[in-house]
């Protein structure tokens, strides 16, 4: 039997695959295009379903849900589709717990903890630290970042454990490693971790809820409306569910593109699934060493994300935000939960269960176990419960991010996006402005799509993009060398002058009290 033809072909219908067909289509109404996923849905990791509420039934997110301001590819896109976009509800108390089980549940208002002033000095010396080492990094091409190959050598845990001071700090650090990657600290390189928060704009873009952050913001209405309004405009003809692509080979003339039952042929192939699974797909001729290396040890992370419904958001009641902030020694299960009330008032939360812990618990008894201790009795009373665990997710295997060990990205990172014959890579793991996120998926779907424009409809191009084609594979000159992020310098100044202040009258006690005085001093004092 005959193959068919087309022009393009785009493997995956997540965010990143549906731009580019987005763009393509916009650019050249001619171009023949077809979109292959091998799930019985498009999204990626994007996953909006309709749970139990106060008010009957309401839609929530099971994958990717934040967006914010600085996110300008995806903020773009949702104007462009005419949706709205709605605040992360962050008002009140938010809960802190660190130092194992019997250690004290903290409170506080403010972007930064309820840290002691001994940690707080220690978080200050160590975003200093990273803001500067960010500053350097060159996210197009690490390997030129200063000291690459010194930086890429150890892993976040390494480096945490050479410059951070305090027990409670390395567990905080911990803590953002599992609820940014899903990783824990020692299973990525270092210099991956400065990318990916140079990427964002600095270290507290990735963590906070305030303006300019990546939980600043959420889609009415959930975020896989996305994929399934752009698929609308490219024409669910052109997109095949369940066609999972098993083999690409490729030759002067043509891209051959099979699936269990098919075969197509197209003149550009734009593989956008995460890498760990374009590593599955059979290459003819075989893909250069570099680029088979790269994605065969690129680790995705673990993620179970949870959704809790009430019948009122007694949290908010009890002025509680519903951010809750608990360290791996905590005995709780999950590392971070948020306010989840949908737009139309029916009350939620929504956390996540990371890393290590996502496979050692009885995960419902737990968590709800974890609420009514830092929340009150009120969390037991709960409509529904649901969770996704995104390792059991068929074409996904893990969630949010591909991550990089050690040794990686100064040797093989070129090839990540490099095209390859006619195959181009696009996916949120290859963008250079918030990798990662789902800014970083539409961003690389553009990129690679003007890749494809270059060779099949070079006029559609403008002399812009024709320019930025010629030298995306050199990036030329030293890394830019950007100023400290206003994100980070604020907080920062606020514990630069606690600090201060408790340097000054640390230095005034030991002229009068003992040492051990000192430490009865600090404990006292923990809640400053």
């Amino acid at each position: 039997m005959t193959a068919e033809i087309w022009d393009v072909i785009v493997v995956g219908a997540g965010l990143s695959g549906l731009s580019a067909a987005h763009l393509l289509r916009k650019r050249d109404t001619t171009l023949k295009i077809l979109i292959l996923e091998g799930k019985d849905r498009v999204g990626g990791r994007t996953l909006s379903t309709e749970l139990p509420a106060a008010n009957g039934v309401d839609r929530w997110d099971l994958g990717g849900q934040w967006v914010g301001s600085t996110q300008t590819h995806i903020l773009e896109l949702i104007k462009e589709l005419g949706l709205e976009v709605y605040p992360q509800f962050n008002t009140g108390r938010k809960v802190h717990h660190m130092g194992g089980p019997t250690s004290r549940v903290r409170t506080y208002k403010t972007s930064i903890p309820a840290l002691s002033p001994v940690v707080l000095m220690d978080l200050t010396q160590i975003l200093w630290k990273i803001d500067r080492l960010c500053a350097t990094v060159c996210v197009q091409d690490p390997s030129k970042t200063p000291n690459a190959a010194e930086l890429d050598s150890m892993t976040l845990h390494t480096y945490i454990e050479q410059h951070a001071w305090t027990a409670e700090l390395k567990e905080e650090i911990g803590l953002c490693s599992r609820s940014v990657f899903g990783m824990e600290p020692s299973q990525m390189s270092f210099l991956f971790f400065l990318m990916y928060a140079a990427a964002a704009g600095g270290l507290l873009s990735l963590l906070e809820s305030t303006p300019g952050c990546a939980q600043e913001l959420k889609i009415k209405g959930g975020t896989q409306q996305l994929s399934e309004c752009l698929a609308e405009r490219v024409g669910w003809k052109n997109v095949r569910l369940g066609c999972a692509v098993t083999a690409i080979w490729q030759d002067t003339e043509w891209a051959r593109v099979m699936t269990a039952t098919d075969t197509f042929l197209c003149r550009a192939v734009i593989v956008t699934c995460p890498p760990h699974l374009a590593a599955k797909i059979n290459y003819q001729p075989a893909l250069p060493s570099q680029r088979e290396f790269l994605t065969q040890n690129m680790p995705v992370g673990h993620m179970i994300k949870f959704i809790i419904t009430y019948k009122t958001a007694f949290w908010k009641e009890k002025g509680f935000s519903g951010e809750i902030v608990a360290g791996s020694s905590s005995g709780c299960p999950f590392c971070i939960t948020f306010d989840a009330t949908s737009p139309s008032g029916n009350a939620a939360l929504v956390g996540f269960i990371a890393g290590q812990h996502a496979s050692h618990w009885k995960r419902k008894k737990a968590v709800l176990s974890s609420l009514v201790n830092y929340l009150g009795p009120e969390a037991a009373s709960f409509i529904h419960y649901e969770e996704k665990d995104w390792a059991k997710e068929d074409y996904s295997g893990g969630c949010p991010v591909n991550v990089m060990a050690p040794g990686l990205l100064t040797y093989y990172h070129p090839s990540l996006r490099k095209p390859f014959g006619r195959i181009h890579w696009a996916g949120t793991e290859t963008a250079t402005k918030w990798c990662g996120y789902m800014s970083g998926a539409v961003q690389a779907g553009q990129r690679a799509a003007l890749e494809v424009l270059a060779e099949v409809s070079h006029m559609t191009l403008t002399t812009e993009e024709q320019e930025e084609m010629q030298c995306i594979e050199n990036v030329k000159g030293a890394p830019e060398q950007r100023p400290s992020s206003k994100l980070i310098c604020l907080p920062t100044r606020k514990c630069v002058v606690i600090a201060t202040l408790t340097i000054g009258a640390f230095l005034l006690l030991t002229a009068t009290i003992s040492v051990k005085w000192l430490a009865d001093f600090s404990a006292s004092i923990s809640d400053f």
